[in-house]
């Protein structure tokens, strides 16, 4: 059965360390596919019909890249596995060029995250500090979404088990140190239930779509959505700015003090990891907050 060899293929991967969660899943839909029309091996036709299912050319090149790559491993097994070719839905799309924000953006982007309604609760405070983190140290959004409140140390802060199942730590400016202590004074006052370091205003984990409809929010607000035919800036290009000169510092506004941008840091601290230059466009270095 295909499933079968499906089973084998996911386990080997796990095996060796990856996390295979895309291709697990991918690889079972085309199993149950496949086992649907009777097959037990794998047919090139019945490959470029499922992996025609994707909704775009980027979808569907990953889904038949994803099948092709197990062929190749079961045709060492059976020969009358077949490969279908790579190129069936085209060429490599051309890499996605980041978004590479001024400061005077970064500025902005900020001072739209403190005007957030309700304007004297704790939505601005934490959309404008997540935001903030992101530009000044270079983390991920899923890394800023899981961070724990254990995972605040004096150190920096500690990253678990993130890209490559690597952890690192990131160190922080005792300025940068301050700016977070005093986010996490006015987290504490709505009495959180989740543990992550960046809460709903009731308290709760906060979900990445909510994240991501209040980043195209902002953006609309500060101009960056203005071009036709192009999708904006994405929540993940803030981290090219990490190395930009850019730090952050607390200002005064209603009850919390959002955070506002300045220049005028020159303390580095982690190196950007990448596997390769092709990897990003990003600068080798990044920057920490500053208070004034």
């Amino acid at each position: 059965m295909l499933s079968h060899d499906v089973s084998r293929y996911i386990a080997l991967n796990h095996a060796i360390g990856l996390k295979f969660k895309v291709q697990t899943y991918l690889l079972r839909s085309f199993a149950a596919f496949a086992e649907q029309r009777g097959e037990g091996r794998v047919h090139t036709q019945t490959v470029l019909d499922w992996a025609a299912l994707g909704p775009s050319a980027r979808t569907r090149r990953g889904r038949l890249l994803t099948i092709r790559r197990f062929a190749e491993a079961m045709q060492a097994e059976d020969e009358r596995h077949e490969i279908p070719p790579a190129d069936a839905f085209g060429c490599r799309p051309h890499r996605y060029m980041p978004h590479i924000f001024t400061n005077e953006q970064v500025r902005n982007l900020i001072r739209a995250a403190r005007k957030l309604k309700p304007r004297r609760s704790f939505r601005p405070i934490m959309y404008s500090t997540l935001f903030a983190l992101l530009a000044t140290t270079g983390l991920r959004i899923s890394e800023a979404l899981y961070l724990q409140i254990a995972d605040v140390t004096a150190d920096g802060l500690l990253i678990r088990a993130t890209k490559f199942r690597k952890s690192r730590l990131v160190p922080l400016h005792d300025t940068a140190q301050q700016a977070i202590n005093h986010y996490l004074a006015a987290r504490a006052r709505i009495n959180p239930v989740a543990s992550e370091v960046f809460v709903s205003r009731q308290g709760t984990r906060l979900p990445y779509t909510t994240v991501h409809a209040v980043f195209r929010k902002l953006l609309r607000s500060v101009g960056l959505l203005n071009e036709p035919g192009r999708g904006g800036p994405r929540i993940h290009d803030l981290r090219h700015n990490s190395a930009g000169g850019i730090s952050v510092i607390p200002a005064p506004c209603g009850p919390f003090k959002p955070l506002a941008i300045s220049e005028k840091s020159h303390y580095g601290s982690a190196t950007l990891a990448r596997r390769a230059p092709r990897s990003t466009c990003a600068p080798t270095h990044r920057k920490s907050w500053r208070r004034s």
